[in-house]
């Protein structure tokens, strides 16, 4: 249904392109082009970034979970051991002997616990985030 009357029609005002105007669509063309290549290659290293920093964070967190179990075991362990000695006891002198040593013994063994925990997750941290820092290091070059 293309007629004279149609204004859409190409046989009734003949376009052409200029030569700059195709130029610069040209430029503009191979300048999206180059910027989704760039964008292409930032988004594929920083999934892998963001890879490397879960893989880091799960490994650290699986760590600290066995720590605070091996700590559970020990310190029930300690408890129970007590306990047994508790009942083997012959006068209060005795038992508030061993209560003093055993509450001694427990607070050292909760700091030393508790210094361990925290050794444990700055290593875990500083080593989360060393993943984003070698990729921030790509792309931001530290200030002179």
């Amino acid at each position: 249904m293309t007629g004279a009357t149609d204004p859409f029609s190409a046989s009734i005002i003949p376009f052409e392109v200029p030569e700059q105007m195709r130029a610069f669509a040209e430029k503009g063309v191979s300048q999206a082009r180059e910027n989704y290549a760039k964008f292409k290659d930032v988004a594929e290293s920083h999934n892998g970034t963001v890879e490397a920093v879960f893989t880091s964070a799960s490994k650290g967190a699986s760590e600290y979970t066995a720590k605070l179990v091996e700590f559970m075991k020990a310190n029930t362990s300690a408890q129970l051991d007590f306990a047994q000695q508790l009942f083997g006891l012959k006068s209060p002198a005795e038992a508030l002997e061993l209560w003093t040593g055993h509450t001694r013994t427990q607070l050292e063994t909760l700091q030393s616990q508790a210094k361990e925990l925290v050794e444990l997750t700055q290593r875990v941290a500083a080593e989360t985030a060393e993943p984003i820092k070698a990729s921030a290091s790509k792309f931001y070059k530290p200030a002179a």
